[in-house]
């Protein structure tokens, strides 16, 4: 997938969007979806990657238990042949739930 493929398909889902965090003061009400690249796990060959492999997380913050809007997360990441692994959080400090899809995709930069 290209970048530009993982923001196609996240802004499809309809809530506000961006990359690794909202500037301060232009956070939109809950919910919203946050995606980022925290790590690779690379595949190698021949002393080189041979493969890019990147984590992508995907954060999905709301104010109450969503399991309509999780479902539809699910789905369109289902939709797109994506295995995830889900975990969740309330950050009590931010009076707010967190669910992390987390996922390996075969990143392909901005080349389709």
């Amino acid at each position: 997938m290209t970048y530009t493929e993982i923001v196609s398909m996240l802004e499809s889902i309809g809530l506000p969007l961006a990359y690794h965090h909202f500037e301060e003061g232009e956070s939109p009400d809950l919910p919203f979806l946050i995606f980022y690249f925290p790590n690779t796990d690379n595949f190698g060959a021949d002393d080189k990657v041979y493969q890019k492999v990147q984590i992508l997380d995907i954060e999905l913050y709301t104010d109450k238990k969503d399991p309509a809007l999780e479902e539809q997360i699910e789905s369109v990441l289902d939709d797109h042949g994506v295995f995830y692994e889900k975990d969740e959080t309330w950050i009590a400090s931010e009076k707010m739930y967190e669910v992390i899809y987390e996922m390996e995709i075969l990143y392909h930069g901005e080349q389709d």
